[in-house]
């Protein structure tokens, strides 16, 4: 009797063998892939606009995370499509976030409509109302019926028992909802990161804001800097007694709606302080108007010198003495009659308060809302080497340049504007300056004393300078009942939130951040709606396509499958 080891061997179980030694090779090939990608992981957004690709800086910040940091957002349940989108959005950034943070970072979606009674759910809402989360009313059909939603965009991020608010739901209000949508979508990965950063601990910047002539107020600067508290140490500084070795240890200053004009010592001292590296941000009125002169009978309004003109020529710009209307403004208080016997008064379109919506693409005010301006005047450009300039801010297509002076009267609100004198388009009326600037007083005797200034001095470093044409740009309300300063760009009339307070706190960013998150906010994701009629027109072509297309390739499949199987095994 022969042994199995001399048994000759068959074509099947050769087969056979080669099948089974074909199947331990995939295997082992998959479980060695499984392996090789927990060492080295990698991923790839094959977008065109990369928008699943996290940034440099975002990364750095998420893998740096030095306590756990807990993201709720409250953006759970049924919600229209648009909103869908958002969530889903929100979603994909933190499971992306999540990867570079690890265990450090962790979220949680809630519904705050989630509780079973009223009561409880009010309840929710009025801790939520009360953390500052203002919620988002939604118009929605429901079996026939027209219901009222209550949403919350937001989100909470604590860290080392401190919270940070983040609104979701951004954009510029004036655009229609769905790239009002998209540009919320493209800053999710900055509103994020950028209050995980402000959360963390970190070496404080300081900033100072001047004062000692006639700048704006503590009261009326005050949401200003308390908001520029909650992340910086903030100064008020008066350049007459400051001493250089101080200002060398500011990484900003502020110059907030001077009233006077500024001596040549103290001009130096600023001059010194830009030129070696410092920041600066200019909120500068070229005319001087009285608002009581004006509602009296009116007033002639001539340019206000305040000494900075030289220098900012010096470093590219120049801030024009005239004042710019524009059809797009916003409106004043006035009486148009009496009702009984009180006076009625209405709001008036006011065209030297121009609403500015038109920004340039920089990430400073990429997809801001609009801004609150008042007696605003044009900027130009001067040649100034070795220094970038970027406008930022535009008036509208309906624009009027008054050159000085310019006669102000509050009763013109009541006469109809001419539209055929609005013929100035888009003024620049904010630039951004970055570069080495050359000192205004290069080649000249330091003032006050006999030290020569070189050309160019040994300390000289590269900075960054905002230059706004409106002092009230920075200005705040103040409730007269209880004296706190009212948000940044707040208008009580209208009963709207402008984004004031949103550009400059960018602009701070993006100035003292070293990190260069700013940068995230110029992230852009191209929105590709369907064409609608097209859509309606060709839809049931395409959902026959959707729904025969796999049936058919599968089909295929089979024969191709069958047929190959019964010509391999014909011959046996």
């Amino acid at each position: 009797m022969a042994s199995p080891a001399s048994e000759p061997t068959t074509p099947v179980t050769t087969r056979k063998r080669r099948d089974l030694t074909r199947f331990g090779v995939a295997v082992l090939g998959l479980l060695l892939l499984n392996f090789l990608g927990g060492l080295f992981f990698f991923r790839l957004d094959l977008t065109e606009e990369k928008r699943y690709t996290m940034a440099g800086a975002t990364k750095q910040l998420l893998e740096n995370l030095k306590q756990p940091v807990t993201v709720t957002v409250y953006l759970e349940g049924d919600f229209p499509p648009a909103f869908r989108r958002l969530q889903q959005s929100v979603r994909e950034t933190l499971n992306e976030m999540q990867v570079y943070g690890g265990a450090n970072l962790h979220y949680v979606f809630v519904d705050p409509s989630a509780a079973g009674t009223e009561k409880a759910r009010n309840e929710y809402y009025a801790t939520l109302l009360k953390k500052g989360l203002r919620p988002t009313n939604l118009g929605a059909n429901e079996n026939g019926k027209r219901v009222e939603k209550i949403i919350f965009p937001w989100a909470t991020i604590a860290a080392g028992g401190k919270e940070q608010q983040v609104l979701l739901l951004r954009g510029n209000q004036a655009a229609p909802s769905d790239v009002r949508l998209n540009q919320s979508i493209e800053g999710l990965e900055y509103e994020l990161a950028s209050a995980i950063r402000k959360l963390n601990p970190g070496q404080r910047k300081r900033i100072g804001v001047l004062e000692g002539h006639g700048e704006l107020s503590n009261q009326e600067a005050g949401d200003l800097i308390g908001s520029l508290q909650q992340f910086y140490d903030v100064f008020r500084v008066n350049l007459n007694q400051a001493r250089p070795q101080d200002l060398k240890t500011l990484s900003a200053i502020i110059v907030a709606k001077p009233a006077t004009a500024y001596s040549e010592p103290e001009k130096f001292k600023l001059d010194q302080f830009i030129t070696q590296g410092g920041n600066a941000l200019f909120f500068v009125d070229a005319m001087r108007v009285n608002l009581d002169s004006a509602n009296r009978g009116g007033m002639l309004s001539f340019p206000l010198q305040l000494g900075l003109e030289d220098m900012l020529f010096k470093y590219g710009v120049r801030v024009n003495p005239d004042l710019l209307l524009d059809l797009n403004s916003g409106v004043i208080p006035l009486v148009t009659g009496s009702l009984g016997d009180k006076p009625k008064v209405e709001p008036m379109p006011w065209q030297f308060y121009p609403l500015i919506n038109n920004f340039s693409q920089h990430p400073v005010t990429r997809n801001l809302d609009a801004v609150y301006t008042k007696f605003v005047s044009s900027m130009d450009t001067v040649k100034a080497v070795g220094i970038r300039k970027t406008p930022l801010l535009f008036t509208s297509r309906y624009s009027r340049v008054l050159p000085a002076p310019v006669p102000v009267n509050l009763n013109d609100a009541r006469l109809e504007p001419n539209p055929k004198l609005y013929t100035s388009q888009f003024k620049p009326v904010g630039y951004l300056l970055e570069g080495q600037f050359r000192s205004l007083f290069a080649n000249r005797a330091e003032p006050g004393t006999t030290r020569f200034q070189p050309a160019t001095s040994p300390q000289a470093r590269p900075a960054k300078v905002l230059v706004i044409s409106d002092g009230d740009f920075v200005r705040n309300d103040v409730d007269p009942k209880t004296g706190r300063p009212f948000r940044l760009g707040f208008d009580r009339l209208a009963n709207t939130e402008f984004a004031n307070r949103e550009l400059v706190l960018n602009a701070v960013d993006y100035m003292l951040d070293e990190s260069g998150l700013i940068a995230v906010r110029g992230k852009q994701i191209t929105l590709r709606p369907l064409d609608k009629l097209r859509a309606i027109a060709e839809r049931r072509q395409w959902q026959l396509l959707n729904l025969a297309a796999p049936l058919v390739l599968l089909g295929l499949f089979g024969l191709v499958r069958a047929w190959r199987r019964k010509r391999r095994y014909a011959s046996f």
